[in-house]
């Protein structure tokens, strides 16, 4: 699963947690951080059960399922994603000029 699905899931767990039981979560480490997301899950689990919430669970049990299938993404450096794109820039030919005559465009 790729890390923008893992995201968006994180993402709904969060708003579904700081409104059925105000628990404000960081949707980024919850995705960067395998421990973190297995927490949140078994809290939500949890408020699912005494708030009688089961789009809690549903949810809790998609990001679980988003942790367990495939490890996130590595992070790159913001230096190296910015060099690579200064290479790119410096490789590609420059974009051509339009030539006006005279006054005409």
């Amino acid at each position: 699963m790729a890390g923008t699905d893992r995201l968006a899931i994180a993402a709904h767990l969060h708003v579904l947690l700081r409104r059925k039981a105000g628990r404000v979560t960081d949707t980024e480490w919850m995705v960067a951080n395998a421990d973190y997301a297995l927490e949140i899950v078994r809290f939500a689990r949890q408020r699912a059960v005494q708030d009688n919430a089961p789009e809690l669970a549903e949810w809790a049990g998609r990001l679980e399922q988003a942790v367990h299938e495939t490890p996130p993404e590595p992070r790159r450096p913001l230096l190296d994603t910015a060099a690579q794109a200064v290479r790119q820039r410096m490789a590609s030919p420059p974009p051509e000029v339009p030539r006006y005559i005279g006054g005409i465009r």
